[in-house]
């Protein structure tokens, strides 16, 4: 397991190069699902320095608020409600350029301007948690972080059972 975090290159693709196998080794590394939340979503904040990164987790009806990084964060979302409820639903990725054009969008923080929301998925499939992501800027995500996040959290389904 890394006890540092090396943040290395210049552009989001060399960022992610060197970030991708220091976040698995953290997960690979932990048998406890929220100590390998906490880690992985300190080293994706401090690799990027986004407003918001975290975790919610699946809890009866709701997503409950998990490990993260940044701001006080909205501590209860229900599923279809905002990005990661519909995220939720969905069990899909979801990249959203500007939340404010995002119907029903739930604004934790005034200061997120775009968001990209990614599942997490068990062995069955079915979705256990998500990861958001929240930035200041607008259109701040993309397809390399839909497919480097997707990478990342696909590492969890070992530690749902």
């Amino acid at each position: 397991m890394a006890e540092n975090l090396i943040i290395d290159g210049q552009t989001k693709a060399e960022r992610y190069a060197t970030l991708l196998p220091q976040a698995f080794a953290l997960i690979d590394g932990e048998d406890d699902l929220i100590a390998a939340m906490a880690n992985t979503a300190a080293a994706i904040h401090h690799t990027f320095g986004w407003l918001w990164t975290g975790f919610y987790l699946v809890k009866n009806d709701e997503l409950v608020l998990g490990p993260f990084q940044g701001p006080i964060a909205c501590t209860r979302i229900r599923k279809g409600k905002g990005v990661c409820g519909s995220a939720w639903q969905q069990a899909t990725t979801l990249v959203v350029p500007d939340v404010d054009a995002f119907p029903g969008h739930i604004a934790c923080s005034s200061l997120s301007r775009s968001e990209i929301v990614v599942p997490l998925l068990d062995q069955a499939g079915a979705v256990r948690a998500v990861l958001d992501v929240d930035s200041i800027e607008l259109a701040s995500f993309d397809d390399s972080d839909r497919a480097a996040l997707e990478q990342i959290c696909a590492r969890f389904s070992r530690l749902f059972g």
